[in-house]
């Protein structure tokens, strides 16, 4: 069994706005016929159009959460440490 070259990175989110991955810049249909479509177009969409797609997308922010705010609260207290001492 060959392998089958991916750009996937396991971020499976599409944009609604697009269709497109935010992790791979694939469409839909491109991720679910991937296993055939030739490997010689596999590496053009992966070289030529799928960099160009993902550049284009239009990130959201992170989602913020307790948890991201305490690290954040934790990072700066020990920011605020280090600079009183140094």
């Amino acid at each position: 069994m060959s392998t089958i070259s991916s750009p996937c990175i396991l971020v499976c989110s599409i944009d609604q706005k697009t269709g497109n991955c935010f992790g791979c810049g694939r469409t839909g249909t491109e991720i679910t016929s991937w296993i055939d479509i030739p490997e010689a177009e596999r590496q053009r969409l992966m070289a030529d159009e799928l960099p160009d797609r993902i550049a284009k997308l239009e990130r959201k922010p992170r989602r913020v959460t307790k948890r991201n705010l305490q690290r954040q609260r934790t990072r700066d207290v020990i920011d605020l440490s280090s600079s009183e001492t140094g």
